[in-house]
């Protein structure tokens, strides 16, 4: 018998351009009936909508199961403008870009598909404006602030100079953030640099929907996730290694296929973003932990 043929990706549309607070063009993308529930799906760090959520198959799979998908493009990523000042880095302007785009394709409330960076601003979105999220699933919500890790003047003599990188974690940082052909590096340095500036480690005992429980991808309360995240892996950054340690997955944040993987193998399916069955109990995050 001949073997399976594979599953063809989603086309990639053409992106639409929504304009931030500031000026900035913020490509958007959206597939699906415009009547279906909306899902807002939101890559990571030095990614894109299509590295994260196309490629993988997850746009594929959330149209199959009759969403709406809008993609974005997060600033300082794909076809997205890419500043160079570390101002224009803040999780505020993450945040605001976010509120733009439902503003502008007229979605009051979304199921929310955040990996990585993408996850950590989801959080900060259902804080600053749960209104506007009904459901959430977060993959690899960096504990602390890995890229604090970074060494920003190494970073930029290698963007601006080709000086070769020393300090090992800003070697792996620098490799991974030019594995996605059309990424600017200047403009990562920039957003590593100001992720630093006034942002906090999102607390797991406050979570965005107080009055319910954090749950991590098979339902179970999660409130203690980033602690047991912080002891299991505090060695591994002495190896240089840019893993973001919350959430335990086993490949950089970041990387498509890890992605996928980490989000399928707790079980994260389009049915995981379906509304609880009981109406009143408002919007619910699902944490999604790496390892079983």
């Amino acid at each position: 018998m001949d073997a399976a043929a594979p599953l063809a990706r989603t086309e990639m549309p053409a992106p639409s351009f929504v304009m931030s607070d500031e000026g900035y063009q913020i490509a958007t993308y959206a597939w699906g009936d415009p009547a279906a529930e909306p899902v807002l799906c939101v890559h990571g760090f030095a990614s894109s909508c299509r590295d994260n959520w196309v490629d993988t198959g997850w746009v594929r799979d959330l149209t199959r199961a009759g969403y709406r998908v809008v993609g974005v493009d997060q600033r300082g990523h794909g076809a997205s403008d890419k500043p160079h000042d570390p101002r224009a880095y803040s999780m505020a302007a993450f945040v605001s870009d976010l509120l733009i785009v439902l503003d502008t394709y007229l979605i009051d409330a979304v199921r929310y598909v955040g990996y990585s960076l993408g996850a950590r601003v989801g959080w900060q979105f259902a804080v600053d404006a749960p209104e506007h999220v009904s459901r959430a699933a977060l993959g690899g919500i960096p504990d602390g602030r890995p890229l604090a890790r970074l060494q920003i003047e190494q970073a930029r003599a290698y963007a601006d100079e080709g000086i070769p990188v020393e300090d090992p974690v800003t070697r792996n940082y620098v490799t991974l953030a030019e594995r996605v052909a059309g990424n600017d590096l200047r403009a990562l340095v920039a957003l590593a640099e100001g992720m630093r500036l006034g942002d906090a480690d999102p607390d797991p005992d406050r979570p965005p929907a107080p009055a319910h429980p954090l749950r991590d991808g098979l339902g179970r309360r999660d409130s203690r996730a980033i602690t047991r995240a912080r002891r299991r892996s505090a060695g591994r950054h002495i190896r240089g290694d840019p893993r973001p340690p919350s959430l335990q997955h086993p490949g950089i944040a970041g990387v498509p296929a890890e992605c996928g993987r980490v989000l399928r193998r707790r079980r994260v399916t389009p049915d995981a973003l379906v509304p609880p069955v009981r109406e009143d109990r408002g919007h619910e995050v699902v944490k999604i932990s790496g390892r079983r």
